[in-house]
């Protein structure tokens, strides 16, 4: 695993697997939310969003957690390890609801500066018909990768606490090696 990607709707836990993980595997850690938004919620131009991508893809090894559809083509097809958080929307969306009063009037540690914690409705509507807009077509393209791309779908917190568990007892075995052995 040297090119972990993980995607989810909004709420799913993204940031915070890929922080989780990242310290487990020791490494390098890409919050996408952090390269997309500019200072007070200005969105990257789409020509240069494309650019950062490809140069954040080839780098050696990384975990990058985002959805980003208009660039998830790209991250998948370098991607060795795709891990799909298909939790419920319920779930998801109190999550951001949480997170909105958790850092009210600052920014999120996985978010760019100056980009203070909101919750607007299209987010909200968003996250509601994530299973119905998104999750199939992520499905569709996840049953597409190679054989030598592996592909975890967690569907609830306690999958996703066994899956660290279990990375974190094969480093410790030798079984999996982290980035700093």
């Amino acid at each position: 695993m040297k090119k972990i990607l993980i995607i989810g709707s909004g709420g799913a836990g993204k940031s915070t697997l890929a922080r989780e993980l990242g310290t487990i595997l020791s490494l390098k850690v890409i919050h996408l939310d952090t390269w997309y938004w500019n200072p007070g919620w200005v969105e990257t131009p789409q020509a240069e969003w494309q650019s950062r991508i490809q140069d954040l893809t080839l780098r050696e090894s990384w975990i990058m957690d985002g959805s980003y559809g208009s660039t998830l083509d790209v991250r998948l097809s370098v991607a060795d390890t795709v891990i799909f958080l298909d939790f419920p929307r319920l779930l998801c969306l109190l999550r951001v609801i949480k997170r909105r009063f958790m850092y009210a009037g600052q920014s999120r540690p996985d978010m760019a500066s100056d980009c203070p914690e909101r919750l607007k409705w299209e987010f909200i509507k968003y996250i509601w018909l994530y299973p119905i807009t998104r999750r199939p077509g992520i499905l569709e393209k996840l049953s597409q990768l190679t054989s030598n791309q592996q592909v975890i779908i967690l569907c609830k917190p306690t999958e996703a606490r066994e899956f660290l568990q279990k990375i974190y007892n094969q480093v410790l075995n030798g079984q999996i090696s982290s980035r700093d052995n």
